[in-house]
């Protein structure tokens, strides 16, 4: 089985967020990166079936030489070989633009299995992969918690609302959008790092794969959320107080 993982390179979760000048992102100098985490479990999804049934991890990136860093770590934690898809203006590019790119790239492959992650850490918008699924015409499901191999096709378990959960079954190829949680994430061994220094990793530019930059949608202004404070008072006895507060914390601060 082939399998490609698209994984995307974010801002660490804990660093510091500035606006930058133009007021359409955030300030990248002396931030640190990461892998996303959605697609930290679409990539663990690919190592488990790859030892399950044998094949081909391959991970694929867009995004300004740093990302060459991201790769190396799945490479690391077993990934065959890469692609990179160098891009300086990824930020300019919307959802749409970035699927076109990552479609190009995966053509040539002919891949049993896309995996991506549910959403990016930074964006959030999720819907990389869905659009990736529309452009290269194959079946698709999101929120997926577990993939299973079954004969020629997939049986999958989806996370759906309320505690409730789905298995459905399609054919391969496919693209899936995978949730995260499902699994634990593995770390890069010493000796995976040492590997990961031999492994191909392919770099091809957004131009060689003749798709523009000009997007559908633009983003116009980000702002950091304001800080609001507000008290307060809880009415009624001990335990009518208590019973709201518990009310408050689960379906409005969303804590328990």
């Amino acid at each position: 089985m082939k399998i490609i993982v698209a994984i995307k390179q974010v801002p660490d979760r804990d660093a510091p967020v500035r606006i930058d000048a133009s007021g359409k992102w955030i300030e990248e100098s002396g931030l640190q990166f990461a892998m996303n985490e959605p697609d930290a479990y679409a990539l663990e999804e690919a190592l488990r079936l790859k030892e399950a049934h044998g094949g081909e991890v391959i991970v694929l990136s867009a995004g300004p030489e740093r990302v060459g860093t991201t790769i190396r770590e799945a490479l690391a934690k077993g990934a065959d070989r890469a692609i990179h898809i160098t891009a300086d203006d990824l930020g300019s590019r919307d959802a749409l633009g970035v699927a076109k790119l990552i479609a190009e790239a995966i053509k040539p492959e002919s891949p049993d299995l896309i995996l991506t992650g549910l959403q990016s850490e930074d964006l959030g918008l999720g819907q990389t992969g869905v659009i990736l699924a529309e452009l290269l015409n194959l079946p698709h499901a999101s929120l997926i918690l577990h993939v299973e191999a079954i004969g020629s096709g997939l049986k999958v378990k989806r996370e759906l609302e309320a505690g409730w959960f789905q298995e459905i079954e399609l054919p391969t190829p496919a693209v899936l959008t995978i949730q995260s949680g499902g699994n634990k994430l593995r770390y890069a061994t010493l000796m995976g790092i040492k590997k990961a220094k031999t492994k191909e990793l392919r770099a091809v530019s957004a131009a060689d794969l003749g798709q523009s930059s000009a997007p559908t949608v633009t983003l116009e202004q980000i702002a950091l959320p304001s800080k609001q404070r507000s008290t307060q008072i809880l009415s009624g006895s001990a335990k009518e107080a208590a019973a709201a507060l518990v009310e408050k914390l689960k379906f409005e601060v969303r804590v328990i």
